[in-house]
């Protein structure tokens, strides 16, 4: 059973935009949900965050200034100047931290895929 399901993924050429949205799947959203990606062969990387109850955000280092997080009663990510390093899959969970770092605590949806060509 998933959390949330996420969509708005495609192709783009680098320097464009998508917007990615995240809905809950059968329960509510946690306190501080965000995005995370994965490119083949890595691991889950943490793009951003949000604190559902106060709107504040917190972002990685390699989409600060590019991307933006928001929420309604989804969650949204737009991803502006897109560079091929974006290319992963994006999904959406429930944020925690362990040792500092921001992780994925809830379950891993399909998630939604991103290409970025250059």
């Amino acid at each position: 059973q998933v959390d949330a399901v996420e969509s708005g993924g495609g192709m783009v050429q680098a320097g464009g935009s998508l917007r990615l949205s995240c809905v809950p799947a059968g329960r509510p959203f946690s306190t501080v949900m965000g995005w995370f990606r994965q490119a083949p062969g890595k691991d889950h990387e943490f793009v951003a965050a949000i604190w559902w109850r106060t709107g504040h955000t917190a972002y990685g280092e390699s989409v600060k200034g590019r991307f933006t997080i928001s929420r309604d009663d989804a969650m949204y990510l737009q991803m502006n100047a897109l560079e091929p390093e974006d290319t992963a899959v994006y999904y959406c969970n429930t944020v925690g931290v362990v040792g500092g770092a921001y992780v994925g605590f809830g379950s891993w949806g399909q998630g939604t895929q991103v290409t970025v060509s250059s």
